[in-house]
């Protein structure tokens, strides 16, 4: 679901014989030799609210090796020389990636002005958010007409490859191809429609923001995701072994219980792309058992050679979860296709209830993954008192659910509630509880509006006047 806050990104293009230059960029130029070159300039409002600077600027040429891009892992480098500035490869990024992916050249100076309103470290897709706005006004400038899911899988390489942060696509899916109030319903392989999902007029979310900053580039979800490769990895494999009726008794299973297994389904899994694309039944019956708690890396290198994961390294030192994190999308995916199902039920308490334990499932799962914090798993309790309390039981129930949003270590919690008066009253509650026994008051996000595609951009020309 889109939020109502969002980033708007303004572009203006120049000749670069007809840029103003800052001070510094003309010196460094100066001092280059190089005369009128493309300039990136970029300002960015906001800044004073957290520890970065308010503006940068570069020669496009340093995007240059000779007559070819240069790497992304070099632009990476680039980005992390001053930590102050580091947030400009969020907005820069992409003018790389269209330079690499789509062979685009900016002969042009570009200014650019970044105003967000979404807040950071929230764990609601800042930083999606700035990538989609900056390359959707960059592309419009330029006349490049991009989709919207293409333009999405574009931001991600930003955000996998100049960042470095190993996300997903589904916040910069939600930020290009989002509709304001309708949940968007997609499949990350790697990155399809489903549709858009009305939400029932009886059916109200709220985010409630624990006030614990949220990192999806901190070694928290690097190494979750590592250990979910790591799980994907061993399905296979166990998979493998079983068609080829070559698996050790001593593994946790029984040969000779799986003579009857299908065969479809063994190839299927030995070629897994998607955890996810198991179902939860087929990974209790054979997988469950097989999966360690955890495993250092160094065992697991020298078993499985690779977890073929282009994003993230295995450190040979380092224990890494294994069960849960490779558990998690196995059972998320199924809670995700009936909490889609369950919208388009009947309306009832029963449906409201149901929907609210789904996300109380998610919210524990992702916890035990080790992606959760005191201050979200605080909300969570307390929408479960509020929830469960006398007076609830005593009147209608408004309150149903809730769990940790985005990459987890902290962030926002997601609630889910009938949409009334009284709901309103008690995420309130909730809010002023959290403040007691934290001293943070929660910011609270309610509301939609549309994503990039759907807004789409206002194109200003300035009409020479003739009379002069």
């Amino acid at each position: 679901l889109p939020i109502r806050e969002a980033c708007h990104v303004a572009v203006q293009m120049n000749h670069p014989s007809k840029h103003r230059l800052w001070k510094h960029a003309l010196a460094r130029q100066q001092a280059k030799g190089q005369g009128s070159t493309p300039v990136l300039e970029i300002v960015s409002y906001g800044s004073e609210l957290s520890n970065r600077g308010p503006t940068f600027d570069m020669d496009l040429s340093d995007f240059m090796d000779g007559d070819q891009p240069i790497s992304y892992e070099k632009a990476k480098e680039y980005f992390a020389k001053d930590p102050s500035q580091s947030w400009a490869a969020f907005v820069a990024g992409g003018i790389l990636v269209l330079m690499t992916e789509l062979g685009v050249r900016f002969e042009e100076s570009i200014s650019m002005l970044v105003s967000s309103a979404v807040p950071e470290g929230k764990g609601v897709s800042s930083s999606a958010s700035v990538e989609v706005a900056s390359m959707a006004a960059i592309a419009a400038a330029h006349g490049l007409n991009i989709r919207p899911r293409d333009l999405a899988l574009l931001c991600q390489k930003v955000e996998n490859h100049i960042v470095g942060a190993p996300c997903g696509v589904m916040d910069q899916m939600t930020s290009a191809c989002g509709e304001a109030n309708k949940l968007l319903a997609m499949v990350c392989q790697p990155a399809e429609i489903v549709g858009l999902v009305e939400i029932p007029s009886h059916i109200r979310f709220w985010g409630i923001d624990s006030g614990i900053r949220h990192s999806i580039g901190g070694a928290d979800y690097g190494s979750v995701r590592v250990g979910t490769y790591m799980g994907r990895k061993m399905i296979k494999s166990t998979a493998s072994s079983i068609l080829s009726r070559s698996l050790p008794n001593g593994d946790g299973l029984n040969v000779d219980d799986l003579e009857d297994v299908g065969v479809e389904l063994l190839e299927d899994e030995a070629a897994l792309d998607y955890l996810c694309n198991l179902s939860p039944h087929r990974y209790e019956a054979l997988y469950a058992k097989v999966l360690p708690e955890s495993m250092l890396g160094e065992t697991f290198l020298e078993k499985y050679a690779d977890h073929h994961d282009p994003v993230t390294v295995i450190d040979p030192k380092r224990t890494y979860g294994v069960r849960a994190p490779a558990k998690h999308p196995i059972y998320e995916n199924f809670r995700v296709k009936a909490f889609k199902a369950l919208l388009t039920s009947a309306t009832s308490d029963e449906q409201l209830t149901a929907l609210g334990e789904l996300l109380y499932q998610c919210h524990f799962s992702y916890s035990v993954c080790g992606l959760g914090s005191d201050g979200t798993d605080r909300l969570v309790q307390l929408v479960q008192e509020i929830q469960h309390g006398k007076l609830s039981k005593s009147k209608e129930g408004t309150i149903y659910g809730a769990k940790i949003t985005g990459g987890g270590s902290g962030g926002t919690v997601c609630v889910v509630g009938r949409n009334s008066l009284r709901s309103s009253e008690q995420i309130l509650e909730i809010q002023q509880r959290y403040k007691k026994a934290t001293g943070y008051l929660p910011f609270l996000f309610e509301g939609s509006s549309p994503g990039s595609g759907t807004f789409g951009y206002l194109k200003i020309r300035r009409i020479p006047n003739k009379l002069n």
